[in-house]
């Protein structure tokens, strides 16, 4: 009963009026990205002081729990997934790393990989073969190619920035939005380890980039240098 009484304790968490706030929030309207999904409105902060009394709960209930169609039952689950994976051994990283690529499905709002892309799959496959994530990258699945760029934050962070660009070039032709923010973001974090990167990549691509993708990855630039890209001046 363990996943049940998971359940009840979050319901009994529930706050209404956050839980329209939010669906206006990730887009769950007729035609919108999120559409459908099913907010009961527990903030994050609350879903993290859970994960330090239920972390040790058995993978497989985890995986139950990544199974609801309850937004934060989702939430909790991939961040008890992290925190399992963080004290985990070589088996239960491997276990886990499965169990998320298994259940991509569920894993579908931006800030469900946001908080768990990098920290799972990134770290898994930090000393392996990357071919996973470029596979993701040519996935037809909006939620899979985000996975694939926010994973590489994991290697972007050690200042291994290889994986970062060559995703970016997969996705540059892409043609969702979220996708356009999610390249201009970890461009961006480049830029905040070493700018010589990050402008060598724009050099070769701002002017066919995404409008969006180039705003985000040039937001920290200063305002006369953001306007030499913008207006295609560089």
């Amino acid at each position: 009963m363990a996943i049940e009484n998971i359940q009840k304790r979050l319901k009994a968490l529930a706050n209404p009026q956050y839980a329209a706030v939010s669906r206006r929030f990730f887009k769950t309207g007729p035609g919108q990205y999120g559409e459908g999904d099913i907010f009961i409105g527990v903030r994050v902060p609350v879903l993290r002081k859970l994960v330090a009394e239920y972390f040790q709960r058995p993978l497989p209930e985890i995986t139950r729990l990544l199974k609801s169609s309850i937004h934060e039952e989702r939430m909790l689950a991939l961040l008890l997934m992290v925190r399992k994976f963080a004290s985990g051994d070589a088996a239960m990283k491997k276990n886990i790393y499965h169990a998320y690529l298994k259940n991509t499905a569920f894993v579908n709002n931006w800030d469900l990989f946001d908080c768990s892309a990098e920290h799972v799959i990134g770290a898994y496959l930090r000393k392996k073969s990357r071919a996973p994530l470029r596979r993701l990258a040519r996935s037809n699945d909006l939620w899979e190619r985000r996975i694939a760029i926010l994973s590489t934050f994991h290697y972007t962070k050690h200042n291994d920035f290889a994986e970062t660009l060559t995703i970016s070039k997969t996705l540059l032709t892409d043609q969702e939005d979220l996708i356009h923010k999610a390249v201009g973001w970890m461009l961006r974090e480049i830029g905040k380890r070493h700018l010589k990167t990050e402008k060598a990549f724009l050099k070769a691509h701002y002017q066919t980039m995404p409008r969006t993708m180039l705003r985000y990855a040039i937001e920290k630039f200063p305002e006369p240098e953001r306007q030499r890209y913008l207006k295609g001046r560089i």
